[in-house]
């Protein structure tokens, strides 16, 4: 287990070192990329713990396939779209980003009748995450 853990971290050092040497900012600075990517992270997170909704499967399949060919068009390799995605900081960033959204939407992460009423909202708003749910 340690070892994974050193491995992860020096994936995660080379991204870094990688992106700074080629002048790429590292893909969580990359908004294009790690905007959606918490969309379809939240709408995991709400369909996995909402008995009443489900994830659009073949439209968040879609997504994640447009995002990692946009960033291989900005030039990082799958090794780096890879180290990026798998990395457990990046994981639990993404787990504190979502838990802040909402909470600021004023209601408890911890609460699956809070995550049915913001899955509800975000379909409704058809928001990017909204658009990868649907109600059962």
């Amino acid at each position: 287990m340690r070892f994974a853990a050193l491995v992860a971290l020096a994936l995660t050092a080379a991204t870094a070192s990688q992106a700074n040497t080629d002048s790429r900012p590292p893909l969580r600075e990359v908004s294009e990329i790690d905007g959606p990517l918490f969309s379809v992270a939240l709408a995991i997170e709400i369909s996995d713990r909402c008995d009443r909704i489900d994830p659009r499967n073949v439209k968040g399949f879609f997504l994640l396939n447009q995002l990692n060919g946009r960033a291989r068009d900005l030039g990082y390799s799958k090794d780096e779209i890879d180290a990026y995605v798998n990395s457990p900081e990046e994981k639990a960033r993404m787990r504190a980003r979502g838990e802040a959204y909402v909470k600021s939407q004023g209601l408890d992460p911890e609460n699956p009748a809070d995550l049915c009423s913001l899955g509800k909202s975000e379909i409704a708003r058809n928001s990017q995450i909204g658009a990868l749910l649907k109600e059962k």
